[in-house]
């Protein structure tokens, strides 16, 4: 059985590429996303996020059988990090996501998720 949920998955694709912006760029950027952040973590939205390292292991076929090194998405497509929040419904997390910082110059984007709540899980 489902039950309404009020948590909601973040996920971001593209934004700055760390190798081609200065030191200093780079300190910008992360202090954008770190006031953004800590101003959900404040309001009690925050739940959890992390970025993601580059590549990883795909298992396909049958009890996962295949496995091979990737994912190779291109680069505006790769899934940088992903983040967990709370709000009272989808347009209260659109409104969220509209504070990140993926969504100035970087080219980024933030796929917001509802995450179906399951009784027992």
């Amino acid at each position: 059985m489902t039950q309404q949920s009020n948590k909601f998955l973040y996920i971001f694709r593209g934004g700055t590429d760390p190798a081609k912006i200065s030191p200093e760029e780079m300190q910008k950027n992360m202090d954008a996303w770190w006031a953004w952040i800590n101003d959900l973590r404040s309001k009690g939205h925050f739940e959890a996020g992390h970025p993601l390292q580059e590549g990883g292991r795909v298992l396909s076929g049958k009890r996962g059988q295949t496995v091979t090194d990737g994912p190779f998405a291109e680069g505006k497509e790769e899934i940088g990090g992903y983040m967990l929040i709370s709000a009272k419904d989808l347009v209260t997390a659109t409104e969220f996501a509209k504070g990140c910082p993926i969504l100035g110059r970087d080219g980024g984007t933030v796929e917001i998720r509802v995450i179906q709540q399951m009784e027992g899980l």
